[in-house]
């Protein structure tokens, strides 16, 4: 075999080589974004339970904070302003929150409209995850407001929270949802929707962890629908 005809043969080995690492890193890169899209759904050791072949997840929790945050009449904002504006502020405020519940060590659970529900104790299991979404419905409170602000436009929230047990899994059909059920994500639902706007409404549970630390106002008993007379407390601040 001559010199050009050995040179021909290394060129086009080179360009399949060359054409193989590329086509490798095309997949790599395309997993990745699989996985991250994954993690958007799912907190991560659920997505790795997935990704290693389990199909169904369902576990029982026995003690976690659950919080639920409404924008107090967003769908009056909503029908004054075009669609891009609205999903623009949506995806402001959720990427906010995303960003607290990464650095406090709790998780979003999922968006409902213009609502946020997120768990403390839950995949990241932590004794203190009552005070943990405490911090968190703070922040959240404090970041609304302080958008709000910036935006020129009526920001504000009412969150609920409640301490308890849940069921969490995952719900799989054309597409994956992760969830929670049981009365303490009802309740802790009924605390949000029986507060008042820029309030922090806590059940008794979870008063009950956080009194020493915090401040409170005293609500007294209130008549929660579906739960009947229930003492709860608004949230002030860290003492």
């Amino acid at each position: 075999m001559g010199f050009v005809a050995i040179y021909h043969d290394l060129t086009e080995l080179r360009r399949l080589h060359e054409q193989e690492v590329a086509h490798l890193r095309t997949i790599q890169t395309e997993r990745e974004r699989a996985d991250q899209l994954l993690l958007n759904i799912l907190p991560k050791p659920v997505a790795d339970r997935l990704k290693n072949g389990q199909r169904i997840i369902v576990e029982n929790f026995p003690d976690v904070t659950v919080l639920f945050a409404d924008l107090v009449d967003f769908t009056r904002f909503a029908a004054q302003h075009t669609p891009p504006d609205v999903l623009q502020v949506l995806n402001m405020v959720f990427s906010i929150f995303d960003q607290l519940t990464d650095e406090l060590g709790v998780e979003k659970v999922k968006t409902i409209g213009d609502a946020y529900m997120a768990v403390g104790g839950l995949s990241l299991p932590r004794i203190d995850h009552a005070e943990a979404m405490a911090a968190l419905a703070l922040a959240m409170r404090a970041e609304v407001l302080k958008l709000g602000d910036q935006l020129q436009i009526p920001l504000h929230l009412r969150i609920g929270l409640h301490s308890g047990p849940v069921t969490a899994g995952v719900i799989s059909g054309k597409k994956f949802a992760y969830d929670l059920w049981g009365d303490t994500v009802n309740t802790a639902s009924r605390m949000e929707s029986h507060g008042v706007v820029d309030g922090i409404h806590l059940s008794e549970a979870v008063y009950e962890r956080l009194r020493d630390r915090y401040r409170f106002q005293d609500q007294g008993v209130v008549h929660v629908k579906g739960k009947g007379p229930m003492r709860t407390w608004l949230l002030l601040g860290a003492q």
